[in-house]
Protein backbone atom coordinates (compact mmCIF):
# COMPACT_ATOMS: atom_id res chain seq x y z
CA UNK A 1 0.00 0.00 0.00
CA UNK A 2 1.23 3.57 -0.78
CA UNK A 3 0.68 5.88 2.25
CA UNK A 4 1.38 9.75 2.35
CA UNK A 5 1.99 11.72 5.21
CA UNK A 6 -0.50 13.59 6.88
CA UNK A 7 1.31 15.67 9.91
CA UNK A 8 2.60 13.12 12.52
CA UNK A 9 0.28 10.29 10.38
CA UNK A 10 0.74 8.14 7.49
CA UNK A 11 -2.60 7.85 5.69
CA UNK A 12 -3.01 5.11 3.33
CA UNK A 13 -3.45 6.37 -0.06
CA UNK A 14 -6.79 3.86 -0.85
CA UNK A 15 -9.32 5.18 1.69
CA UNK A 16 -12.23 3.24 2.29
CA UNK A 17 -15.64 4.74 1.74
CA UNK A 18 -18.75 3.49 3.74
CA UNK A 19 -21.57 5.28 0.86
CA UNK A 20 -22.11 2.69 -1.25
CA UNK A 21 -22.10 -0.26 0.88
CA UNK A 22 -22.66 -3.86 -0.27
CA UNK A 23 -26.53 -4.70 0.34
CA UNK A 24 -29.01 -7.44 0.92
CA UNK A 25 -31.78 -7.98 -1.77
CA UNK A 26 -34.38 -6.16 1.04
CA UNK A 27 -32.16 -3.04 0.36
CA UNK A 28 -30.45 -3.19 3.80
CA UNK A 29 -26.64 -3.11 4.44
CA UNK A 30 -25.41 -7.04 4.35
CA UNK A 31 -23.38 -6.39 7.32
CA UNK A 32 -21.09 -9.99 6.75
CA UNK A 33 -20.43 -8.72 3.84
CA UNK A 34 -18.69 -4.94 5.21
CA UNK A 35 -17.28 -6.78 7.98
CA UNK A 36 -14.78 -9.25 5.14
CA UNK A 37 -14.28 -6.14 3.04
CA UNK A 38 -13.09 -4.24 6.55
CA UNK A 39 -10.83 -7.24 7.68
CA UNK A 40 -9.64 -7.57 4.10
CA UNK A 41 -8.97 -3.46 3.67
CA UNK A 42 -6.76 -3.91 7.15
CA UNK A 43 -5.34 -6.76 6.48
CA UNK A 44 -3.85 -5.27 2.98
CA UNK A 45 -3.29 -1.55 4.51
CA UNK A 46 -5.93 0.69 4.31
CA UNK A 47 -6.12 2.29 7.43
CA UNK A 48 -8.61 5.37 6.68
CA UNK A 49 -12.28 4.54 7.08
CA UNK A 50 -14.83 7.71 5.67
CA UNK A 51 -18.85 7.62 6.83
CA UNK A 52 -20.72 10.65 7.38
CA UNK A 53 -24.63 11.11 9.22
CA UNK A 54 -26.90 10.82 6.08
CA UNK A 55 -24.90 7.70 4.88
CA UNK A 56 -27.39 4.58 4.50
CA UNK A 57 -30.17 6.43 5.91
CA UNK A 58 -27.98 6.46 9.01
CA UNK A 59 -26.89 3.12 9.63
CA UNK A 60 -23.76 3.47 7.70
CA UNK A 61 -21.60 4.99 10.72
CA UNK A 62 -23.27 1.88 13.12
CA UNK A 63 -22.04 -0.94 10.67
CA UNK A 64 -19.03 0.55 9.82
CA UNK A 65 -18.31 1.41 13.49
CA UNK A 66 -19.05 -2.28 14.41
CA UNK A 67 -16.52 -3.84 12.20
CA UNK A 68 -13.97 -1.46 13.01
CA UNK A 69 -13.96 -2.42 16.42
CA UNK A 70 -13.08 -5.94 16.55
CA UNK A 71 -9.37 -4.68 15.26
CA UNK A 72 -6.96 -2.69 17.60
CA UNK A 73 -7.91 0.99 17.62
CA UNK A 74 -4.31 2.12 16.22
CA UNK A 75 -4.99 0.02 13.22
CA UNK A 76 -7.59 2.35 11.89
CA UNK A 77 -8.44 6.26 11.41
CA UNK A 78 -12.30 7.26 11.27
CA UNK A 79 -13.77 10.15 9.38
CA UNK A 80 -17.13 11.33 9.80
CA UNK A 81 -18.99 14.36 9.41
CA UNK A 82 -21.50 17.04 10.38
CA UNK A 83 -24.27 17.39 8.34
CA UNK A 84 -24.79 21.03 8.01
CA UNK A 85 -25.52 21.12 4.37
CA UNK A 86 -28.76 19.35 4.88
CA UNK A 87 -31.21 22.09 5.46
CA UNK A 88 -32.44 21.15 8.56
CA UNK A 89 -35.26 23.08 10.54
CA UNK A 90 -33.07 22.72 13.26
CA UNK A 91 -28.86 22.39 14.18
CA UNK A 92 -27.61 20.77 16.66
CA UNK A 93 -24.23 20.22 16.77
CA UNK A 94 -23.41 19.02 19.86
CA UNK A 95 -26.45 16.50 20.34
CA UNK A 96 -25.48 15.24 16.57
CA UNK A 97 -21.73 14.70 17.60
CA UNK A 98 -22.61 12.73 20.37
CA UNK A 99 -24.48 10.39 18.85
CA UNK A 100 -22.31 10.13 16.15
CA UNK A 101 -19.57 9.19 18.60
CA UNK A 102 -21.51 6.49 19.98
CA UNK A 103 -23.43 5.03 17.44
CA UNK A 104 -19.68 4.55 15.43
CA UNK A 105 -18.63 3.20 18.73
CA UNK A 106 -15.55 5.58 19.44
CA UNK A 107 -14.67 8.26 22.36
CA UNK A 108 -12.87 10.32 19.14
CA UNK A 109 -12.91 10.92 15.44
CA UNK A 110 -9.52 10.95 13.87
CA UNK A 111 -11.12 12.96 10.59
CA UNK A 112 -14.30 14.96 11.36
CA UNK A 113 -15.79 17.31 8.64
CA UNK A 114 -18.21 19.82 7.93
CA UNK A 115 -20.11 18.21 4.98
CA UNK A 116 -20.53 19.92 2.03
CA UNK A 117 -20.11 23.44 2.71
CA UNK A 118 -21.20 24.61 -0.96
CA UNK A 119 -23.66 27.58 -2.42
CA UNK A 120 -26.82 26.86 -1.37
CA UNK A 121 -25.16 25.51 2.96
CA UNK A 122 -22.43 28.49 3.62
CA UNK A 123 -25.10 30.50 4.85
CA UNK A 124 -26.13 28.16 7.31
CA UNK A 125 -22.85 26.97 7.85
CA UNK A 126 -22.07 31.12 9.15
CA UNK A 127 -25.24 31.82 10.98
CA UNK A 128 -23.84 32.52 14.28
CA UNK A 129 -26.82 31.07 15.40
CA UNK A 130 -26.04 27.54 15.21
CA UNK A 131 -22.63 27.88 16.93
CA UNK A 132 -21.30 24.90 14.43
CA UNK A 133 -17.88 26.56 13.40
CA UNK A 134 -16.94 27.32 17.35
CA UNK A 135 -18.04 24.41 18.95
CA UNK A 136 -16.36 22.17 16.55
CA UNK A 137 -12.83 23.54 16.98
CA UNK A 138 -13.65 23.13 20.65
CA UNK A 139 -14.20 19.48 20.50
CA UNK A 140 -10.37 19.67 18.32
CA UNK A 141 -8.77 21.48 21.38
CA UNK A 142 -10.73 18.85 23.61
CA UNK A 143 -9.44 16.10 21.95
CA UNK A 144 -12.62 14.19 20.72
CA UNK A 145 -11.64 15.49 16.70
CA UNK A 146 -8.15 15.23 15.93
CA UNK A 147 -8.22 16.66 12.50
CA UNK A 148 -10.89 19.14 11.66
CA UNK A 149 -12.00 20.08 7.87
CA UNK A 150 -14.37 20.54 5.15
CA UNK A 151 -15.76 18.44 2.40
CA UNK A 152 -17.12 20.54 -0.82
CA UNK A 153 -18.53 20.41 -3.96
CA UNK A 154 -18.76 24.37 -4.66
CA UNK A 155 -17.51 25.95 -7.78
CA UNK A 156 -14.04 26.74 -7.99
CA UNK A 157 -14.92 30.48 -7.10
CA UNK A 158 -16.90 29.62 -4.29
CA UNK A 159 -14.23 27.55 -2.71
CA UNK A 160 -12.27 30.40 -2.81
CA UNK A 161 -14.44 32.42 -0.99
CA UNK A 162 -14.89 29.70 1.32
CA UNK A 163 -11.04 29.25 1.79
CA UNK A 164 -10.75 32.88 2.46
CA UNK A 165 -13.37 32.65 5.33
CA UNK A 166 -13.01 31.40 8.71
CA UNK A 167 -13.71 27.59 7.52
CA UNK A 168 -10.41 28.25 5.20
CA UNK A 169 -8.55 28.99 8.64
CA UNK A 170 -9.67 26.24 10.94
CA UNK A 171 -9.31 23.89 8.38
CA UNK A 172 -6.48 21.01 7.81
CA UNK A 173 -7.48 19.55 4.60
CA UNK A 174 -10.39 19.15 2.14
CA UNK A 175 -12.01 16.97 0.73
CA UNK A 176 -13.31 17.75 -3.07
CA UNK A 177 -14.68 15.50 -5.82
CA UNK A 178 -11.85 14.72 -8.19
CA UNK A 179 -11.11 12.15 -11.48
CA UNK A 180 -9.90 12.66 -14.61
CA UNK A 181 -13.48 13.98 -15.65
CA UNK A 182 -13.88 16.57 -13.62
CA UNK A 183 -10.21 18.14 -14.02
CA UNK A 184 -12.03 20.16 -16.66
CA UNK A 185 -15.56 19.68 -16.63
CA UNK A 186 -16.24 20.57 -12.60
CA UNK A 187 -12.62 22.90 -13.14
CA UNK A 188 -11.13 20.28 -10.41
CA UNK A 189 -7.76 21.46 -11.68
CA UNK A 190 -7.96 25.07 -10.28
CA UNK A 191 -9.68 23.46 -7.28
CA UNK A 192 -6.39 21.47 -6.68
CA UNK A 193 -4.30 24.98 -7.72
CA UNK A 194 -6.41 26.34 -4.54
CA UNK A 195 -5.99 24.15 -2.58
CA UNK A 196 -2.18 23.33 -2.73
CA UNK A 197 -1.47 27.14 -3.17
CA UNK A 198 -2.92 26.92 0.60
CA UNK A 199 -0.92 23.79 1.46
CA UNK A 200 -3.41 21.80 2.32
CA UNK A 201 -4.08 18.42 1.96
CA UNK A 202 -6.86 16.94 -0.25
CA UNK A 203 -8.86 13.99 0.14
CA UNK A 204 -10.51 12.83 -2.73
CA UNK A 205 -14.28 11.86 -3.38
CA UNK A 206 -15.54 10.49 -6.05
CA UNK A 207 -12.78 9.28 -8.03
CA UNK A 208 -14.99 7.39 -10.59
CA UNK A 209 -17.57 9.30 -10.98
CA UNK A 210 -19.91 7.41 -9.30
CA UNK A 211 -19.28 4.43 -11.43
CA UNK A 212 -19.10 6.42 -14.31
CA UNK A 213 -15.38 5.70 -15.12
CA UNK A 214 -15.52 2.00 -14.34
CA UNK A 215 -17.61 1.89 -17.55
CA UNK A 216 -16.56 4.84 -19.48
CA UNK A 217 -17.96 2.89 -22.67
CA UNK A 218 -17.03 0.89 -25.06
CA UNK A 219 -14.58 2.43 -27.60
CA UNK A 220 -12.75 3.61 -24.41
CA UNK A 221 -12.79 0.26 -22.96
CA UNK A 222 -11.27 -1.34 -26.33
CA UNK A 223 -8.91 1.08 -26.22
CA UNK A 224 -7.30 1.25 -22.55
CA UNK A 225 -7.37 -2.72 -22.75
CA UNK A 226 -5.54 -2.48 -25.74
CA UNK A 227 -3.02 -0.82 -24.03
CA UNK A 228 -2.73 -2.64 -20.71
CA UNK A 229 -4.37 -6.25 -21.25
CA UNK A 230 -6.78 -6.97 -18.06
CA UNK A 231 -6.34 -3.78 -16.35
CA UNK A 232 -9.53 -2.27 -15.55
CA UNK A 233 -10.61 0.87 -16.23
CA UNK A 234 -10.70 1.45 -12.31
CA UNK A 235 -7.70 1.10 -12.17
CA UNK A 236 -6.81 4.23 -15.07
CA UNK A 237 -8.55 6.14 -13.04
CA UNK A 238 -7.25 5.55 -9.69
CA UNK A 239 -3.56 5.81 -11.45
CA UNK A 240 -4.54 9.07 -13.03
CA UNK A 241 -4.50 10.21 -9.24
CA UNK A 242 -1.11 9.04 -8.02
CA UNK A 243 1.28 11.80 -9.41
CA UNK A 244 -1.61 14.75 -8.99
CA UNK A 245 0.38 16.86 -6.41
CA UNK A 246 -1.86 17.22 -2.84
CA UNK A 247 -3.55 14.24 -3.51
CA UNK A 248 -3.23 12.19 -0.04
CA UNK A 249 -5.87 9.96 0.50
CA UNK A 250 -8.32 8.53 -2.43
CA UNK A 251 -11.97 7.56 -0.85
CA UNK A 252 -13.48 4.88 -2.92
CA UNK A 253 -17.42 3.55 -2.28
CA UNK A 254 -16.36 0.20 -2.89
CA UNK A 255 -19.82 -2.18 -2.69
CA UNK A 256 -18.10 -5.04 -2.97
CA UNK A 257 -14.92 -7.35 -2.24
CA UNK A 258 -13.71 -7.60 -6.01
CA UNK A 259 -13.91 -3.95 -6.21
CA UNK A 260 -11.34 -3.46 -2.93
CA UNK A 261 -9.36 -6.24 -4.44
CA UNK A 262 -8.43 -4.42 -7.55
CA UNK A 263 -8.33 -1.21 -6.14
CA UNK A 264 -5.78 -2.73 -3.64
CA UNK A 265 -3.80 -3.94 -5.89
CA UNK A 266 -3.45 -0.43 -7.76
CA UNK A 267 -2.54 0.89 -5.11
CA UNK A 268 0.36 -1.91 -3.75
CA UNK A 269 3.05 0.47 -5.49
CA UNK A 270 3.65 3.27 -7.06
CA UNK A 271 2.62 3.11 -10.99
CA UNK A 272 1.01 7.17 -12.49
CA UNK A 273 0.53 7.43 -16.29
CA UNK A 274 2.92 8.28 -18.44
CA UNK A 275 2.22 11.42 -20.65
CA UNK A 276 1.13 9.62 -23.36
CA UNK A 277 -1.32 7.81 -20.89
CA UNK A 278 -2.68 10.97 -19.37
CA UNK A 279 -2.97 12.27 -22.77
CA UNK A 280 -5.49 9.36 -23.45
CA UNK A 281 -7.67 9.30 -21.14
CA UNK A 282 -7.74 13.27 -21.42
CA UNK A 283 -8.86 12.08 -25.21
CA UNK A 284 -11.42 9.77 -23.76
CA UNK A 285 -13.08 12.32 -20.88
CA UNK A 286 -13.55 15.06 -23.81
CA UNK A 287 -15.28 12.25 -25.91
CA UNK A 288 -17.73 11.26 -22.65
CA UNK A 289 -18.94 15.22 -22.48
CA UNK A 290 -20.64 15.63 -25.45
CA UNK A 291 -21.09 19.25 -24.42
CA UNK A 292 -22.32 22.50 -26.01
CA UNK A 293 -18.90 24.48 -26.99
CA UNK A 294 -19.54 27.36 -24.75
CA UNK A 295 -16.49 29.42 -24.34
CA UNK A 296 -17.49 31.59 -21.69
CA UNK A 297 -16.91 34.69 -23.29
CA UNK A 298 -20.13 35.82 -21.75
CA UNK A 299 -21.09 38.40 -24.96
CA UNK A 300 -24.62 36.47 -24.50
CA UNK A 301 -25.16 38.18 -21.14
CA UNK A 302 -24.79 41.49 -21.93
CA UNK A 303 -27.98 42.12 -23.57
CA UNK A 304 -29.59 39.49 -21.33
CA UNK A 305 -32.86 40.98 -20.20
CA UNK A 306 -33.54 38.67 -17.64
CA UNK A 307 -29.95 39.21 -17.03
CA UNK A 308 -28.96 35.31 -16.32
CA UNK A 309 -25.69 33.57 -16.14
CA UNK A 310 -25.71 31.70 -19.46
CA UNK A 311 -22.58 30.50 -18.98
CA UNK A 312 -23.02 29.59 -15.65
CA UNK A 313 -26.17 27.56 -16.75
CA UNK A 314 -24.74 25.86 -19.72
CA UNK A 315 -21.90 24.45 -17.66
CA UNK A 316 -24.32 22.69 -15.34
CA UNK A 317 -26.23 21.46 -18.64
CA UNK A 318 -22.99 19.94 -19.59
CA UNK A 319 -22.89 18.30 -16.42
CA UNK A 320 -26.69 16.95 -16.35
CA UNK A 321 -26.82 15.97 -19.66
CA UNK A 322 -23.26 13.56 -19.39
CA UNK A 323 -24.85 12.27 -16.16
CA UNK A 324 -27.14 12.54 -13.24
CA UNK A 325 -25.60 14.17 -10.46
CA UNK A 326 -26.61 16.19 -7.45
CA UNK A 327 -23.84 18.74 -7.80
CA UNK A 328 -25.37 21.05 -10.28
CA UNK A 329 -28.92 20.41 -8.83
CA UNK A 330 -27.48 21.74 -5.81
CA UNK A 331 -26.16 25.18 -7.87
CA UNK A 332 -29.10 25.13 -9.80
CA UNK A 333 -31.25 24.61 -6.38
CA UNK A 334 -29.62 27.74 -4.57
CA UNK A 335 -30.30 30.12 -7.59
CA UNK A 336 -33.07 32.99 -6.69
CA UNK A 337 -35.78 31.61 -8.99
CA UNK A 338 -35.53 34.11 -11.29
CA UNK A 339 -31.61 33.64 -12.13
CA UNK A 340 -32.96 29.55 -13.34
CA UNK A 341 -33.25 28.81 -16.61
CA UNK A 342 -36.47 28.49 -16.01
CA UNK A 343 -36.52 32.66 -15.93
CA UNK A 344 -35.56 32.68 -19.95
CA UNK A 345 -37.72 34.44 -21.98
CA UNK A 346 -37.10 33.19 -25.29
CA UNK A 347 -35.99 36.36 -26.59
CA UNK A 348 -33.09 34.76 -28.89
CA UNK A 349 -30.96 38.16 -27.95
CA UNK A 350 -28.08 35.83 -26.90
CA UNK A 351 -28.23 33.50 -29.73
CA UNK A 352 -27.82 36.77 -31.99
CA UNK A 353 -24.69 37.86 -30.38
CA UNK A 354 -22.95 34.26 -29.63
CA UNK A 355 -19.84 33.00 -31.47
CA UNK A 356 -20.29 29.52 -31.95
CA UNK A 357 -23.90 29.97 -32.81
CA UNK A 358 -25.25 27.91 -29.67
CA UNK A 359 -29.10 28.26 -29.75
CA UNK A 360 -28.94 29.34 -26.24
CA UNK A 361 -32.92 29.25 -25.47
CA UNK A 362 -33.27 25.70 -26.36
CA UNK A 363 -30.47 24.56 -24.15
CA UNK A 364 -32.03 26.76 -21.45
CA UNK A 365 -35.45 25.16 -21.94
CA UNK A 366 -33.56 21.16 -22.02
CA UNK A 367 -32.37 22.72 -18.39
CA UNK A 368 -35.28 23.52 -16.87
CA UNK A 369 -37.34 20.16 -18.25
CA UNK A 370 -34.25 18.47 -16.80
CA UNK A 371 -34.49 20.53 -13.53
CA UNK A 372 -37.97 19.61 -13.00
CA UNK A 373 -37.30 16.23 -13.72
CA UNK A 374 -34.60 15.25 -10.98
CA UNK A 375 -34.92 14.77 -7.95
CA UNK A 376 -34.18 18.01 -5.67
CA UNK A 377 -30.72 18.13 -3.00
CA UNK A 378 -33.40 20.08 -0.24
CA UNK A 379 -36.13 17.59 -0.37
CA UNK A 380 -33.42 14.37 -0.37
CA UNK A 381 -31.81 15.80 2.38
CA UNK A 382 -35.20 16.58 4.29
CA UNK A 383 -35.80 12.82 3.49
CA UNK A 384 -32.58 11.49 4.96
CA UNK A 385 -32.53 13.55 8.19
CA UNK A 386 -35.71 11.96 9.22
CA UNK A 387 -34.33 8.50 8.58
CA UNK A 388 -31.47 9.03 9.87
CA UNK A 389 -32.98 10.60 13.15
CA UNK A 390 -34.98 7.10 12.89
CA UNK A 391 -31.69 5.10 13.49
Amino acid sequence: MIYHPFQERELSTLGFGAMRLPLLPDKSIDRDAVFRMVDYAIAHGINYFDTAFPYHDGLSEVVLGEALARHPREKWMLADKYPGHQHQRRFDPAGTFSRQLEKCGVDYFDFYLFHNICENSLDDYMNPRWGMLDYFVRMREEGRIRHLGFSCHATADNLEKILDGPYGEVAEFVQIQLNYLDWTLQDARRKMELLNGRGLPVIVMEPLRGGKLSHPGEAAETRLQALRPGASASSWALRWLQDIPGVTVVLSGMSNLEQMADNVATFDRPDPLGESERGILGEIAESMKDSVPCTACRYCCAGCPAELDIPGLIAEYNDLKMQFSFTPMMRLEQLPEEKRPHACLQCHACTQVCPQGISIPDILADLAALYDQYPKWSEICEQRNRLAEQK
